[in-house]
């Protein structure tokens, strides 16, 4: 990794920081603008580079820096009622990577679709989670999880295109 990269990355896991941290609570699943980063990872970053500020993120998190909504952090989040959705985050970068990185769609067109898979990824793994820890049903789960988040996500992830598309044109990147 260049220097260049490892600098990205880290600006980037600091992003991911800050956005968990501007918080709304809304029942079991907080409101955050980690959406809105996450979806900007893999049109400003390779998959590769994407992926690694993920899981360094995850890491940090893991070990106990505070780094998730709430200031929280420790293993115990990422095995808690939420953790599925920030796991998905990790799983759903190759996927949202590999959507961005497809020339077969218009570059807006490939973002969209690029945050909404990762977003649709983390979702799933999200609210199996929740499922599990809280002994609720798929509907249930959803309800409080996922449809009050449908709609802002989108929006946040439509929003982190024409910011890409800015951040990449500042750097001299192709857009």
């Amino acid at each position: 990794m260049s220097n260049r990269q490892v600098a990205r990355c880290g600006v980037c896991i600091a992003l991911l920081a800050v956005s968990a941290w501007i918080t709304v609570p809304l029942g079991p699943v907080p409101f955050t603008m980690q959406t809105f980063v996450l979806a900007l990872l893999p049109q400003v970053m390779s998959v590769r580079d994407a992926l690694f500020t993920v899981m360094v993120y995850l890491l940090l998190g893991a070990v106990g820096v505070p780094v998730f909504s709430g200031f929280q952090g420790g293993l115990g989040v990422l095995m808690g009622p939420t953790g599925g959705y920030l796991l998905g985050f990790a799983a759903g970068m190759p996927v949202a990577g590999a959507v961005t990185h497809a020339d077969v769609l218009p570059g807006r067109a490939r973002g969209v679709l690029a945050g909404v898979a990762l977003l649709a990824v983390s979702y799933v793994l999200g609210t199996f989670q929740l499922m599990n820890v809280y002994g609720i049903d798929a509907p249930a789960a959803l309800a409080v999880a996922v449809v009050p988040f449908a709609v802002p996500d989108v929006v946040k992830v439509v929003a982190s295109v024409g910011v890409a598309e800015r951040v990449c044109r500042t750097l001299g990147m192709a857009v």
